[in-house]
């Protein structure tokens, strides 16, 4: 069986999607089989990161509808050999259900190593639909105080419905910016704001920005790098880069 992992945030925009496809792509790399599943209905970017957006055809909401099998609407992406997508529904009328999605990772999680569902940001419907699926959640922040506290409050939304093991992704970080705003002493008030352990720590790079708006693959080597060793802890490695 596979491992489900939800991938979330408090706020938009903080990078959550790239760091889902980012950490999907490390394992990857790793020889693992991952599978992305697209849990934003009508907001759906996981295909446009991956390049995929001109090839998809089929979605969730068609598996759900019967109009395809479910091996038709999972996509393998053009850069990875072992990671594949499966889209989320293009209109918001088809937003997944608790239920719809507890049966889809039930039925896929025999396929593939690993499996990451991309939550829609914020504590809606689709953040308890997309956490219901999972054993492990990884939330997504940026230094901004407000994206912090918001990280907090879903750290604790994850724990009221399940004994998650969470995990803390620090997106965009700076030195420079995070010396001239002066909201945090350290990285570790940082942590304690968020009252979340660790994973790693994503620098900002627009070449990154870039390669996402253009849905090609990155090109430089310090995000990967730094996604390849949020890969080792996640993976429980002690030896990491």
């Amino acid at each position: 069986m596979g491992i489900l992992t939800v991938v979330t945030s408090g706020k938009g925009g903080v990078g959550k999607s790239t760091v889902a496809v980012g950490l999907a792509a490390a394992l990857s790399n790793r020889g693992k089989k991952v599978l992305l599943i697209d849990a934003d209905a009508g907001l759906r970017s996981l295909d446009f990161l991956l390049g995929l957006s001109n090839k998809v055809v089929y979605d969730i909401a068609d598996i759900i509808s019967g109009n395809c099998d479910i091996v038709n609407a999972i996509y393998p992406s053009l850069y990875h050999k072992n990671l594949f997508l499966l889209p989320a529904p293009a209109d918001i009328k088809h937003k997944l259900g608790v239920g719809v999605m507890k049966q889809l990772v039930s039925l896929l999680s025999r396929y593939y190593h690993y499996i990451f569902i991309d939550c829609p940001a914020g504590i809606s419907h689709g953040f308890e639909a997309a956490m219901s699926g999972a054993e492990k959640a990884v939330v997504v922040s940026t230094l901004d105080p407000i994206c912090l506290k918001d990280a907090n409050i879903v750290m604790r939304k994850l724990q009221e419905y399940k004994n998650f093991e969470t995990k803390l992704v620090i997106n965009k970080f700076s030195k420079k910016i995070f010396r001239k705003i002066k909201a945090y002493k350290d990285l570790d008030e940082v942590i304690d704001t968020a009252s979340i352990q660790l994973l790693g720590i994503v620098p900002e790079d627009y070449q990154l920005l870039i390669a996402a708006a253009n849905g090609t693959i990155y090109p430089g080597k310090r995000v990967t790098l730094a996604f390849d060793r949020i890969a080792s802890r996640f993976l429980g490695e002690k030896n990491f880069l």
